[in-house]
């Protein structure tokens, strides 16, 4: 799943107004923006496997310490206190928390029978959705456009570039996301995959802060 949980980065806006739409972006990805480094690392394992899924050729083989659920919940905490220390915002805190942990929800949707529930036993689960890619795309575009409302819905544009700023923002993770499902497939794992993916992650996080500056919570 990929714009899906951006979908709910952005409805969690509702849920706790002072936190950076950036921040929440990195909540619900969290699990995704560390896994790169522990494969690196050779931590965690991937391969390339055609056919694996109709919408992917990642075969995750190993990957209990980002994707099992609990670390899922163990990341979640730590998350939440992190940002409690530095922000001392109570509601904040338990959002980004709750945000990590909902990665492991929405992939449980998509993923085939891979997803450890602990690092500690052999036990995984899936649902498989990444076998039917029009339900695939109808279910993440759903979540997507959503959370994109209730965004929406609760902040207004300080100025021209709070607007057009967040409808590119909508526009490049869209792109994204037809790529990851149409465009041509990875042929190995390297290095130089990851990080390419760790900097077009870097990216759409300041891409969403500088939107979220340009913009305001709604008075009611």
């Amino acid at each position: 799943m990929f714009i899906g949980h951006f979908g709910l980065s952005f409805a969690a806006k509702k849920a706790a107004p002072k936190v950076s739409l950036a921040t929440l972006f990195i909540a619900t990805q969290f699990v995704d923006i560390l896994w790169p480094f522990l494969v690196m690392l050779n931590i965690e394992k991937v391969k390339i496997t055609p056919g694996y899924t109709k919408m992917n050729v990642f075969e995750f083989i190993h990957y209990p310490y980002t994707h099992s659920l609990l670390m899922g919940v163990v990341w979640g905490i730590l998350t939440a206190l992190l940002y409690f220390f530095f922000k001392k915002d109570t509601r904040g805190a338990i959002v980004i928390g709750l945000c990590v942990l909902s990665h492991w929800f929405l992939d449980l949707a998509v993923h085939t029978t891979d997803l450890p529930i602990t690092p500690f036993g052999d036990s995984k689960v899936g649902l498989g959705l990444w076998n039917h890619v029009a339900a695939t795309m109808i279910i993440e575009t759903v979540i997507f456009l959503i959370g994109l409302f209730i965004y929406t819905a609760v902040t207004k544009s300080k100025n021209k570039k709070g607007s057009w700023g967040l409808w590119s923002l909508v526009a490049v993770l869209i792109l994204i996301s037809l790529s990851n499902t149409f465009g041509p497939a990875p042929k190995q794992v390297d290095n130089t995959l990851f990080i390419s993916f760790s900097i077009l992650m870097a990216v759409i996080v300041l891409f969403a802060g500088w939107v979220d500056r340009n913009r305001e919570i709604k008075l009611k």
